[in-house]
């Protein structure tokens, strides 16, 4: 299902090749060779991404105005492609006051040698591969700089390397939305659940993410300005066309909610709004009733447009689900809700606001008298996650504040499921229910998390390199 998205944020991409300077009056034919053969590595890198162009870099200096380009832009990762030899002095200017991962791009151009017809030149023009990489990482890594090698080569097309890049990538794209958009705290926490609770300056210090925060009177008031009867026309058409309504729907049945969407839809583009973690628990009277009742709905919509909508007041959940849907287009929030011993199953879900994009159908929205464990009534929705491959992300923290990722992946089996409105999945661990509840809640996460369909904890490595951040995988 394709959307539009209400996120608008590209990753900026630092990208730079090095030789060797003696070289190249040794060689001239390698001027031209490199300056090709870079061209053509800048296609590799995708348009969603900004690409930052340090160039061809044979001298310190050079590099040092590599380096002050990127610093200019903020990137948010560097890919250097090594050309054939350099020494690292070709490197290290350009990216020694950066707080961004290095990824050494060692490509090779031709596939093998042609031993008995290649000259010195040629070798190091289109053969050479390896030398310098260790000594780049080495140097690094005695920098305190985080890095990565991805190998291969240019003859043919290496489809292995071009998914790497577009990988890091989208890893990178995680780290440049955390920093241009914001979070909207709309109340607190619920009571008592206190592995939510969270301290947002040392959030922004982390993690780059800046909290606004919102009372519900504000909110209750959001749709009051809202006179547009095509666009609330519109977006309830869009509601009927992404849920299914128990009882049957209609443009009138959902007016009201599509008014509070529209405005809820401004709201973020206004405040520049990524992320949103809510918790009401008031009387549910009024126009605060009115707009509790159909928030679950509501936020549901701002999910499937890319702003990630958490409910019971969870921000670490809140991230957990943007970085999923920036890196795999979807982002449920869900909890280990039972086991199925004799299947050995964990059903996995969540009560709430949920994306339409995990649904292998079309969810349902159904009114329930009772939202359980919360203040008053309203609609609930049911999402129908894919079958196959699925991806959790639990975010935590440490004694000290320090942010850690917490991931597993599994596989979402066919078979009943809960039938009273809340989303949930039948996964199966290849380590089994029994211990995945083991080792998931010995890492400590909160009890929350957000799955994406699919296998993506090679990516989530990639962003926690970048967001410097370390990761306990549970199982694969």
């Amino acid at each position: 299902m394709l959307t539009k998205s209400l996120v608008e944020t590209k990753a900026r991409v630092g990208v730079f090749a090095i030789a060797l300077g003696a070289y190249l009056p040794q060689f001239p034919s390698l001027v031209p060779e490199f300056k090709g053969q870079y061209e053509e590595f800048k296609k590799l890198i995708p348009d969603s991404v900004e690409l930052i162009d340090g160039g061809i870099v044979t001298t310190k200096e050079q590099s040092m105005e590599a380096g002050d380009k990127f610093r200019a832009a903020d990137v948010d990762l560097v890919i250097l492609q090594l050309l054939t030899y350099a020494t690292s002095y070709n490197m290290l200017p350009a990216v020694r006051d950066l707080d961004v991962p290095v990824v050494l791009v060692n490509v090779q151009k031709m596939k093998a040698p042609d031993y008995a017809n290649t000259d010195t030149a040629t070798w190091l023009g289109t053969l050479y591969a390896c030398g310098a990489v260790g000594e780049m990482v080495a140097d690094l890594e005695r920098a305190g700089k985080r890095h990565a090698v991805i190998t291969g080569v240019v003859e043919g097309g290496d489809p292995q390397v071009e998914a790497e890049i577009l990988d890091w990538c989208k890893a990178a794209q995680v780290r440049r939305r955390f920093r241009d958009t914001n979070l909207a705290q709309i109340g607190r926490p619920y009571p008592g659940m206190m592995d939510l609770y969270i301290d947002e300056t040392n959030l922004y210090h982390r993690m780059f993410v800046y909290t606004k925060q919102f009372d519900w009177e504000k909110m209750w008031a959001i749709a009051d300005n809202i006179t547009d009867d095509d666009a609330v026309r519109e977006k309830a058409q869009d509601i009927l066309d992404t849920f299914d309504i128990e009882g049957g729907g209609s443009i009138e049945k959902v007016w009201d909610m599509a008014r509070y969407v529209v405005a809820f839809e401004q709201w973020v583009k206004d405040e520049k709004i990524a992320l949103v973690a809510s918790h009401y628990d008031g009387f549910a009277q009024g126009k605060a009733g009115v707009l509790d009742s159909m928030l679950i709905p509501a936020f549901s919509m701002l999910i499937k447009q890319g702003v990630a909508c958490a409910v019971e007041g969870d921000i670490k959940v809140a991230m957990a689900m943007s970085i999923l849907k920036t890196i795999a287009g979807m982002g449920q929030l869900s909890e280990m809700y039972s086991i199925d011993f004799n299947e050995d199953i964990c059903i996995i879900g969540h009560s709430g606001s949920g994306d339409a994009d995990i649904s292998a159908k079309k969810p349902n929205m159904k009114i329930v008298p009772v939202f359980h464990g919360k203040t008053g009534g309203g609609y609930l929705t049911q999402f129908y996650p894919h079958l196959g491959p699925v991806t959790y992300l639990g975010i935590t923290q440490d004694r000290d504040g320090h942010f850690k990722f917490v991931v597993a992946e599994g596989v979402n089996e066919e078979g009943p499921i809960f039938t009273f409105g809340d989303t949930n999945m039948r996964t199966r661990f290849s380590i089994g229910a029994r211990e995945f509840c083991n080792r998931w809640s010995e890492a400590g996460p909160t009890h929350h998390m957000a799955a994406a369909a699919g296998r993506h904890i090679d990516t989530l490595l990639k962003v926690a390199k970048i967001m410097n951040l370390p990761v306990d995988v549970i199982c694969r």
